[in-house]
C-alpha cells in the first residue's frame, strides 16, 4: 500500500515546518514545566492549572502528531511562473460576467486562506478551473450557484 502524498507549496511547507518546530521547542516544555509547577502545589484533584496545563499538553501533542503527517506526507510542488494553463499552484485572475476580477491562488488543503485569495484545490473553483487555460471561460458551481468567469490572467507573480 503507497502513502497517499499531499500536494502543498513550498511557502505552505515551511509554514507547517515552523508550526512544528515552534510546538516542540517552545510550546511543549512551557506546557511541560506549567505542569511540573502545578504539580508542586499539591492536591491534584482539585487544582485547575495542573488539569488545564495537562489539556493544553495534550492538545500540543495532538497537533505535532498531525503536523508530522502532514510534513511527511507532503509533495511540495512549486507553483508555475509561466505559461497559460492553470494547474496546481497557479495564481489566476478571473473576471465574472458582471466584469468584477479575482485574484486567486490554487494551494493544498492546509494552506487556504479564502480571505487572501488562496482556495484549495479541491474548491469547487479550483477544480474547475485546473487544466483551462488563459482566455478559457469556466462555470463553477459554487455554494450561491452556477458562476461563470473568464480567465484572464495565468501563472504570474503573487504579492500581497
Amino acid at each position: 500500500m503507497s502513502v497517499q502524498r499531499t500536494p502543498m507549496t513550498r511557502a505552505g511547507h515551511e509554514k507547517l515546518k515552523e508550526e512544528l518546530e515552534r510546538l516542540k521547542r517552545v510550546e511543549r516544555p512551557a506546557t511541560s514545566k506549567a505542569i511540573a509547577e502545578a504539580r508542586a502545589h499539591g492536591d491534584l484533584s482539585e487544582n485547575a492549572e495542573y488539569h488545564a496545563a495537562r489539556e493544553k499538553l495534550g492538545f500540543i501533542e495532538g497537533r505535532i502528531a498531525a503536523l508530522e503527517a502532514k510534513v511527511g506526507n507532503a509533495e511540495v510542488i512549486e507553483p508555475p511562473i509561466g505559461g497559460d494553463r492553470v494547474t496546481f499552484g497557479s495564481t489566476v485572475l478571473l473576471e465574472d460576467e458582471s466584469g468584477k476580477e479575482y485574484r486567486y491562488q490554487i494551494v493544498g488543503s492546509d494552506e487556504t486562506e479564502p480571505a487572501r485569495g488562496r482556495i484549495s484545490v479541491l474548491a469547487p473553483l479550483a477544480r474547475t478551473l485546473i487544466g483551462k487555460k488563459v482566455g478559457d471561460t469556466a462555470t463553477a458551481e459554487l455554494p450561491g450557484g452556477k458562476k461563470k468567469f473568464e480567465i484572464l490572467k495565468a501563472n504570474f507573480s503573487w504579492s500581497d
